[in-house]
């Protein structure tokens, strides 16, 4: 923050391309389009407190995802709410529930991939600074402190899933959930060029909203799937050895083949 000038909220940013009305909802497709938000939240959060589906076993686990899921289903409301009517005050409640489910990741990624304890200490100050960052947003029109808060965590997961052991299997999922959320904020950047493109079927925050929602579907689907993981090694330990066992044995195809082109052939007579 000391080495960069203050960033203010751009009125602009309230201007979206699909501003149409249906059935009297205002600005309808980017309202409606928060709905899997809804849905997967709360599916989320039933798996999570129901008979422990997800086999979450530490207590840090059950109260991060707890949070997270909680985070993306209100997300449903804050969002529809702010584009019903967009403005900086109602954005706000667009950008909490986000924040919540972003800094509730980074926890649980510190249980699972550092320490248990630590990262379950961690939990509440993260959403505490994530909640700080808005505020601090409000008051001072300043968007540096959120802008970290959300793109911290963008580059934080992506290597923290690849260089960090895993506790669980199936950590490529994550993968998945980061490359959802870039094309997202690609698609969020292009709303207005998307519109166009589409003959203004549908805009490219709309598509944006729909997108970002397969980030908590592919981390439910992962959540459904993975099992202790007995052989802590990296995805890029992982990789390496895959990529080692690819140069070995292409090396053993070559050798057999300049083994074979070397047999004599007897010709008959």
């Amino acid at each position: 923050m000391i080495v960069t000038p203050a960033i203010p909220q751009s009125q602009e940013y309230h201007n979206f391309a699909d501003q149409r009305k249906f059935l009297g909802i205002p600005n309808a497709l980017n309202v409606v389009s928060n709905f899997p938000f809804l849905v997967i939240g709360l599916i989320g959060l039933v798996l999570c407190h129901h008979g422990n589906y997800f086999k979450l076993s530490l207590q840090g686990e059950l109260w991060g995802w707890t949070c997270f899921y909680i985070g993306v289903a209100a997300v449903a409301f804050g969002s529809a709410y702010y584009h019903l009517k967009p403005n900086d005050a109602r954005l706000v409640w667009d950008r909490l529930p986000m924040t919540v489910a972003f800094t509730s990741i980074i926890g649980i990624f510190i249980i699972e991939r550092i320490d248990e304890r630590k990262g379950t200490v961690s939990l509440i100050p993260l959403i505490l600074a994530g909640v700080v960052s808005i505020m601090y947003w409000r008051f001072f029109d300043d968007l540096r402190p959120y802008a970290a808060v959300q793109f911290v965590p963008c580059l934080a997961i992506p290597l923290m899933a690849i260089l960090l052991p895993p506790m669980y299997t199936h950590s490529t999922y994550w993968l998945w959930a980061a490359g959802f959320y870039l094309l997202a904020k690609i698609e969020e950047a292009a709303d207005k060029p998307i519109y166009n493109w589409t003959y203004h079927i549908v805009s490219g925050h709309t598509v944006k909203h729909l997108c970002a929602a397969m980030v908590p579907v592919f981390l439910t689907l992962m959540l459904t799937k993975r099992d202790i993981e007995t052989n802590r090694i990296s995805l890029f330990q992982s990789w390496r050895i895959s990529w080692s066992k690819t140069k070995e044995n292409g090396a053993a195809v070559d050798s057999l083949t300049c083994t074979y082109s070397g047999v004599a052939v007897e010709e008959s007579h």
